[in-house]
């Protein structure tokens, strides 16, 4: 089970020092990272993570809300970037079946596009995805269906139990769809502060972990954090290796 970290969660840092900040979480046991927005920056992620043996199997753009797709690709290929996830897309375009009608027609022309350059593209949800129904079903599982088949999911585990739904449940109904996760744990509420490193809130995250069945990737994120959040990942990290054997956990260092 490979773990990576997303970047966005030590956006201060990254915006402090880029090449310490990497350096950091790679000391911490981290060989794979989820950049966001890193086709501002690809050059410098690209040196920092030659520099720490890191892989990017994914990254986060917003391809919904930008024009030049083209830039967002050639950036992801540079990097090493597998699939391209869009992170984000307000409430408001959720709550009927036009709208994400429409979203999905996006989505899948920003994937015909990513094809061009060998690259998968995904979505990643937020908790009104879950809480609104279409037709008796969560709005994700209704997008879900609208998508092309070569389109994945990033499910973020936190934001499906705000949402209301169970998401061990929803992992299951969306099946072979979703090939990355979110991992992180808390409270379970939008207080995005109180989120506590995995294993330590009310997430189920083994359960989670293995209900997602065609999993390729589990990035450990904080949306925010009380406390020091290098410290955090670190014990996330540590947890997750927890679950299984050493010897199969391709993501902390030998």
């Amino acid at each position: 089970m490979p773990y990576a970290v997303q970047l966005y969660t030590v956006r201060d840092a990254i915006e402090q020092d880029l090449p310490g900040a990497i350096k950091r979480l790679a000391e911490i046991g981290f060989t794979r990272m989820e950049p966001y927005d890193f086709a501002a920056r690809a050059e410098e992620l690209a040196r920092a993570f030659t520099e720490n043996g890191i892989t990017a199997p994914t990254g986060h753009a917003p391809l919904l809300l930008t024009e030049d797709k083209d830039e967002i690709f050639v950036a992801a290929r540079r990097l090493g970037i597998g699939t391209v996830i869009d992170p984000y897309v307000p409430a408001e375009h959720w709550q009927d079946a036009e709208s994400i009608g429409n979203i999905a027609r996006q989505l899948n022309a920003a994937a015909r596009k990513g094809a061009e350059y060998g690259i998968r593209v995904g979505y990643h949800n937020h908790q009104w995805e879950l809480e609104s129904i279409i037709d008796g079903r969560t709005a994700l599982e209704y997008f879900a269906d609208l998508l092309d088949p070569e389109l994945v999911l990033e499910v973020d585990a936190y934001w499906v139990a705000v949402g209301g739904q169970d998401p061990v449940d929803i992992l299951t109904k969306l099946g072979n769809r979703v090939i990355a996760i979110h991992i992180k744990d808390g409270p379970v509420d939008t207080d995005t502060k109180a989120q506590l490193p995995a294993g330590q809130g009310k997430i189920p995250v083994a359960e989670v972990i293995a209900a997602a069945k065609h999993l390729e990737v589990g990035v450990v994120e904080f949306d925010d954090y009380a406390g020091d959040v290098f410290d955090g990942v670190a014990q996330s990290l540590a947890f997750l290796n927890s679950l299984e054997p050493a010897s199969q956990t391709a993501g902390a260092k030998a």
